[in-house]
C-alpha cells in the first residue's frame, strides 16, 4: 500500500515557502506515493490550490486532518509544538530541524516513535549527496537576495556611470565569507557592476572568489580555518585578532558590507564592531546574513533594518522567504531527491537504510529512538601503501656476470627487444622491394611521432585532441579513395583485390572517426555558447 505525503502550511512568522511546488507532485505520483496539500500551503509562494490539484495532489482544509492522515510530512521549518501533538504516532517527518540547536523538539518528536530525516544533516561532504543538498539550494538563494536588499537600501548605483549629469563611482562591495551564500553574493554584486572583495578562513575558495569577478583579501596570518563536512572552524586568537583588523580598513573603504559567517552549532562570529560602523562613510550599508543565529555585526538587530551612525543594518531573516517561489521550487527538488532515493523501488513505500552514508546523516530519529549525532563517516579505502624500497644491492664487480637487481634485468629486457626488433628490420629489408622499405620507413616513423605526440598528451585534452585528428583522416581518406578507384590513365595496372578491400576497411574507419571527431566538436562549442 503507497503512502500519504502530506504537505502542511508553514507556521512559522514570515515564512512563505512551501515544501512541494506542484510540477514535484507530479514526480512523487509516479514515485508511488500519493500527495495531499493543506489548502493555502503554497498561496505565499504564488502556488495556487488549483495547481495542486491539477498535478494530482488531495487538498485538506486544516492542518489537523492532513497531520493525522499523513504518512510522510515535508515541511521546510522545524514543527511547532502544536504541529508535534498534531502528528500521528509513528509517522515519518522530513525537514529542517537543527538537531543540535532543539533538543527540546527532538525529545517531543523522539516521544511521538517518530522517524525524522532532518535536512540539514546531510553529510555535504558526498558528491552523490549534492542533489539532495538543500542547505546549499537555500543559501544560494539568501546570497543572491542579500545583495537585491543592499541594492535597495544604497542610495545609488552599483555600476560606474559617465554621464552628462555628472560621474557616478561604482559601489564597493565586501563580502565576509566565501561559503555558498558569499559566492552566490560575489556573483550577483559583480553582475551589477560593483567592485567586490571577499574573505574567507578557508584558503581554497581564493580562485572561486576571482572567478566570480572579485578580488580575495587576505588576512595577514598564517592559518587554515576549513572545518569538517565544508565548513568553517572556530580559528585562533591570533587570527581573530589580524581579522579584525582588516575588517576595520574594509569599513572605512566600502560602501556595502554583506556578512554570512556562520558555524555550525555555535552562535554567529561577531566579525563588525561597533566601532566599525562608526567608521562607515554615511549612507553605507550592511546586511547581515547571520541575523537569525545572533548576527555578525554588533549593532544587528534580528528580523529588522535600522540605521545606526548614518548606516543601514538589515538583520532580515527571511531572506531565502523573500523569493519564496524561486526556493520552495528548489527545496523541493531537493526533497524529491531524497524521495528516491528512499524509495528506489517505485511502489510508493520507503525504506530508511540505515547503512547508507547519507541517509544515515539525515536519520536524526528512527522509529523513536534518537539517533543523532551519527556515526563519524566510514573512510574511503586508502589506496595500498607504495613498497619501501629495497636496500640497494651492493654494485656488483666489474667483470662478473651476476645480474641480481631489477635494473640490469630491466636493461638487458630492453636491450632483447632492440635486438630483436633490429634483427626484423634487417630481414624486411633484405627481402623487400625498394620501394615497399621507402612507403616502409616513413610508416614506422609515423607511428612512432604519432605515439609520441598522442599518449604525451593530458587525458584532459584527449577529447579536442579528437576534433584535431580530422586532418589526419581526410588525408588517409583520400588516399584509400584513389586505392578503390579505377585505373585514371591506359596501362596502369588496377589495385589488387586485398589491397581494395584493405582500403574500403581505411574508409569505413575514417569515416566513423571524422563524423565522431566533427559530433565532439560541436558539443563542446555548444558548451561555451549563451
Amino acid at each position: 500500500m503507497s503512502l500519504l505525503i502530506g504537505v502542511p502550511r508553514e507556521v512559522f512568522p514570515n515564512e512563505k515557502r512551501v515544501a512541494t511546488v506542484p510540477e514535484v507532485v507530479e514526480k512523487l505520483i509516479k514515485l508511488g506515493f500519493s500527495v495531499a496539500v493543506e489548502s493555502g500551503a503554497g498561496d505565499a509562494a504564488n502556488f495556487s490550490d488549483e495547481t495542486y490539484r491539477a498535478a494530482g495532489a488531495e487538498i485538506i482544509t486544516g492542518a489537523a486532518q492532513l497531520w493525522a492522515k499523513s504518512d510522510i510530512v515535508f515541511k521546510v521549518r522545524g514543527p511547532s509544538q502544536e504541529e508535534v501533538g498534531l502528528m500521528r504516532e509513528g509517522g515519518t517527518l522530513i525537514s529542517f530541524i537543527w538537531p543540535a540547536q532543539n533538543p527540546e523538539l527532538m525529545q517531543q518528536l523522539a516521544a511521538k516513535k517518530a522517524t525524522v530525516l532532518a535536512i540539514d544533516s546531510l553529510p555535504r561532504t558526498l558528491s552523490r549527496a549534492q542533489k539532495m543538498d538543500a542547505l546549499t539550494s537555500q543559501a544560494g538563494v539568501a546570497g543572491y537576495r542579500a545583495v537585491i536588499e543592499a541594492a535597495n537600501a544604497f542610495g545609488r548605483f552599483f555600476n560606474g556611470q559617465i554621464t552628462a549629469a555628472g560621474k557616478v563611482p561604482p559601489a564597493k562591495v565586501f563580502i565576509a565569507g566565501a561559503g555558498v551564500a558569499g559566492l552566490a553574493a560575489i556573483g550577483t554584486a559583480a553582475g551589477l557592476g560593483a567592485i567586490v572583495r571577499a574573505n574567507d578562513t578557508r584558503a581554497e575558495v581564493a580562485d572561486q572568489v576571482v572567478s566570480l569577478g572579485g578580488e580575495f583579501v587576505k588576512v595577514d596570518y598564517e592559518e587554515e580555518g576549513s572545518g569538517g563536512g565544508g565548513y568553517a572552524k572556530v580559528m585562533s586568537e591570533g587570527f581573530q585578532h589580524a581579522q579584525r583588523e582588516m575588517y576595520a580598513r574594509q569599513a572605512k573603504e566600502v560602501d556595502i558590507i554583506i556578512t554570512t559567517a556562520l558555524i555550525p552549532g555555535k552562535p554567529a562570529p561577531k566579525l563588525i564592531t561597533a566601532e566599525m560602523v562608526k567608521s562607515m562613510k554615511a549612507g553605507s550599508v550592511i546586511v547581515d546574513m547571520a541575523a537569525e543565529q545572533g548576527g555578525n555585526c554588533e549593532l544587528t538587530e534580528p528580523g529588522q533594518a535600522v540605521v545606526k551612525h548614518g548606516v543601514t543594518i538589515v538583520g532580515y531573516t527571511d531572506l531565502v522567504s523573500r523569493l519564496a517561489k524561486q526556493s520552495s521550487t528548489l527545496y523541493s527538488n531537493n526533497l524529491l531527491r531524497l524521495t528516491e532515493e528512499l524509495c528506489k523501488t517505485k511502489d510508493g513505500v520507503i525504506d530508511v537504510n540505515m547503512e547508507d552514508d547519507a541517509i544515515r546523516g539525515l536519520t536524526v530519529i528512527k522509529e523513536g529512538n534518537i539517533t543523532w549525532p551519527p556515526p563519524p563517516p566510514k573512510p574511503s579505502a586508502a589506496p595500498p601503501a607504495a613498497a619501501k624500497p629495497a636496500a640497494a644491492a651492493p654494485a656488483a664487480k666489474k667483470g662478473h656476470g651476476h645480474g641480481g637487481s631489477g635494473e640490469p634485468m630491466a636493461g638487458n629486457k630492453l636491450a632483447i627487444m632492440f635486438g630483436v626488433a633490429a634483427a626484423l628490420f634487417w630481414f624486411v629489408g633484405a627481402n623487400a622491394p625498394t620501394a615497399f622499405l621507402a612507403h616502409f620507413t616513413v610508416f614506422v616513423l609515423a607511428c612512432f611521432v604519432g605515439y609520441m605526440v598522442v599518449w604525451n598528451v593530458t587525458p584532459a585534452l584527449h577529447t579536442p585532441l579528437m576534433s584535431v585528428t580530422n586532418a589526419i583522416s581526410s588525408i588517409i581518406a583520400i588516399g584509400a579513395l584513389i586505392q578503390i578507384a579505377p585505373p585514371l590513365a591506359e596501362g596502369m595496372a588496377a589495385p589488387n583485390e586485398w589491397i581494395r578491400w584493405l582500403a574500403v576497411g581505411g574508409i569505413v574507419l575514417t569515416a566513423v572517426n571524422m563524423f565522431g571527431g566533427f559530433a565532439v566538436t560541436q558539443r563542446m562549442l555548444s558548451m561555451f555558447r549563451k
